[in-house]
């Protein structure tokens, strides 16, 4: 089996098309989504729809999650949250058609996958939380926790893979028997190379080998849909610099 792993888009259809049109040039069997469609980005419900015509299997990340609590959250986030924040929260619910946000709601939060007799776990952050943000640097020790807390809550059975995203940091390490991969960001990297980032699992009985690629994409069109749409120029600075928002706004 050939596998793409792809997460946090974060409404970025220039990166997302770039990403899917490298996937399809490496014939790959299936893609696999760890959330995260909206936020920031200029095209919330295009990415949503784009990725479930193209038959992505998905499960739905923190971000999403919370966008769709906005309307009964707006009040409390627009008096306690950043202004840029608030506004990335209302653009992403208000630009969702009602048939995407219906969909974003039948998504799980986490995916218990067979393959090529291998247990595979998608999760957005890690086992324990949609949250918790796995990097290169995650102690060994707390990614055994990890394993451990996925197989209690899964009848015992150990996860050969677990497949993870939201720090938007690729990685791929094996501790003991498990395999952590990290897919990286298509939409939104935080590590300072703006590029799209995916991963590439080769995966059968006996086999297993996983490469991350990065991707320049039309970084001008997406900076150009966030101006349009008078966004705050911090979002168009996220992509230019490939840096988070509390970095770009200087927020330690």
């Amino acid at each position: 089996m050939n596998i793409a792993l792809l997460g946090d888009v974060h409404a970025n259809l220039p990166a997302l098309d770039a990403v899917l049109a490298d996937v399809k040039k490496r014939g790959v069997d299936q893609i696999w989504n760890i959330g995260d469609f909206v936020g920031y980005g200029a095209y919330p419900d295009e990415v949503v729809k784009r990725l479930r015509n193209e038959g992505v299997i998905s499960i739905i990340g923190n971000y999403d999650l919370k966008v769709l609590k906005f309307p009964k959250k707006n009040i409390k986030w627009q008096k306690s949250k950043p202004h840029q924040k608030w506004r990335a929260f209302k653009w992403a619910y208000e630009n969702l058609s009602k048939r995407s946000r219906q969909y974003l709601r039948t998504l799980p939060k986490e995916l218990w996958l067979y393959t090529s007799g291998n247990f595979i776990l998608l999760t957005h952050g890690s086992p324990a939380s949609n949250e918790e943000h796995l990097t290169p640097d995650t102690p060994d020790d707390r990614l055994r926790e990890l394993s451990a807390i996925a197989a209690s809550q899964w009848d015992g059975t150990n996860p050969d893979v677990i497949i993870c995203g939201h720090s938007h940091r690729e990685f791929a390490r094996q501790v003991d028997n498990t395999w952590f991969i990290n897919t990286g960001s298509v939409g939104r990297p935080d590590d300072g190379d703006p590029r799209a980032c995916y991963a590439l699992l080769q995966i059968g009985k006996g086999s297993f080998q996983v490469n991350h690629y990065r991707l320049k994409y039309d970084l001008a069109a997406a900076v150009a849909a966030i101006r349009d749409r008078n966004l705050p120029e911090a979002f168009a600075q996220m992509l230019i610099q490939g840096r988070d928002l509390n970095t770009v706004l200087g927020i330690e």
